[in-house]
């Protein structure tokens, strides 16, 4: 099969790197510096314990002419719109889409502008990142992609699209990525944002890595009430996360390396455009839907709440 990454950095590099060394068809669409340095040395990818350097097939979006089998969109989600054109232009009958981003529902929205073409949805649990041009750094071992139709899905489009959802479970597996494909997508990234969005508030609110939150006190009740507050929003959506989800966050936390940190937090540091209003006042905006009280969510927007983000 033809893989299509869209996004070239810690997530959609992740995975082309692996999928490119396992000898599977897959290519990059970047742009920038990041791109120049893959088409010059190939893509490398640092990992806590090795590291290997693979050469990528690597380009822009106006210059990709094929016609891919899946689609992975690994864009930032302010990104998102600048995809739907593209995906429009190169998709067939029987594409797949594969949104992996942070922000939860992101499937559902690309399937209202995509009328006609399959779109999953789907989560990744990696901690990643651009460290240079050309270079990817892992900052821990965990590599799953979660991914799967949701339950609107029409029982022919589930039909259509299942082998080759099997076909990518086998791919990912023979690259050393650890696949799940889900049979109920909706709780299962609602359970991954349980973790993205409080730890990228968190790290961002307290401009703090992930050794703050892995040790007792302040900052790391702080992760704690947050959890709990998605907990909450997912009861009243009737999507319930598991009764020790705050434990299965934690453990997530803490095997992270020390200085690790979300995208959303670097982003909102360095002065760049960020995933706020995805991660964090998205929440606010369905605890207000389902009648959720939100008062941890609402103090940290409330520190962000100057500026261009809304």
């Amino acid at each position: 099969m033809k893989y299509l990454i869209i996004g070239a950095g810690g997530t959609g590099g992740g995975i082309g790197a692996f999928l490119t060394r396992a000898g599977k068809d897959a290519t990059l669409i970047a742009r920038g510096k990041h791109l120049h340095a893959m088409q010059e040395n190939g893509l490398r990818l640092i990992m806590p314990d090795s590291e290997f350097c693979v050469p990528v097939k690597v380009c822009t979006m106006e210059e990709y002419q094929d016609t891919p089998d899946v689609i992975f969109v690994c864009v930032k989600g302010y990104s998102l719109e600048d995809t739907i054109p593209f995906i429009r232009r190169i998709a067939k009958a029987d594409t797949v889409v594969i949104p992996i981003l942070n922000i939860y529902g992101t499937g559902k929205k690309m399937q209202d502008q995509l009328t006609g073409i399959a779109v999953m949805d789907g989560c990744i649990y990696i901690a990643a990142e651009i460290k240079e041009p050309g270079s990817i750094l892992m900052s821990g071992n965990i590599f799953r992609i979660v991914y799967g139709p949701r339950q609107e899905t029409s029982k022919d489009v589930k039909a259509a699209v299942m082998p080759t959802l099997m076909h990518i479970e086998q791919d990912l597996k023979e690259s050393g990525i650890t696949p799940l494909l889900s049979e109920q997508i909706e709780k299962d990234a609602l359970q991954k944002f349980s973790f993205v969005s409080p730890m990228a508030a968190c790290g961002a609110f307290y401009n703090a890595q992930a050794f703050a939150f892995q040790m007792k006190g302040q900052f790391r009740n702080t992760f704690i009430s947050l959890i709990e507050e998605v907990k909450a929003i997912s009861d009243a959506m009737d999507l319930s996360l598991p009764e020790n989800i705050v434990e299965i966050n934690l453990k997530i936390m803490d095997d992270l390396a020390p200085t690790a940190t979300a995208s959303m937090h670097r982003d909102i540091r360095d002065g760049k455009q960020s995933e706020l209003d995805g991660l964090v006042f998205e929440v606010l905006r369905l605890g207000k839907k389902y009648h959720v009280p939100t008062p941890v969510y609402e103090m940290i927007a409330e520190k962000f709440n100057i500026g261009t983000e809304k």
